[in-house]
């Protein structure tokens, strides 16, 4: 469970980007609460969901993930990235 820092840290720097209209690109799950960040509702949110993790895998998934998608063409979108494929929520 997040800590009070922890949340308090994630809806800072969220309000931060949506304030600035850019992507979220995150490893934090708790950004995959569609109840919470409903897709419409921001810019959009990018999550990667890797197991196990690691800090190349991560960047190999970030580079295919953008070399195939254009985040521009799904505004507000939750998009969830892993090994299995890309899952796109849109508002």
């Amino acid at each position: 469970m997040l800590g009070k820092v922890g949340r308090d840290y994630r809806t800072r720097n969220f309000a931060r980007l949506q304030a600035e209209g850019r992507w979220l690109i995150t490893a934090d799950k708790g950004f995959a609460d569609l109840r919470a960040y409903p897709p419409g509702t921001h810019a959009g949110v990018l999550l990667f969901r890797l197991e196990p993790e690691s800090s190349r895998a991560y960047l190999d998934l970030a580079r295919r993930t953008l070399e195939t998608l254009d985040l521009a063409a799904v505004p507000g979108a939750v998009v969830v990235a892993s090994s299995a494929g890309i899952r796109i929520r849109k508002g």
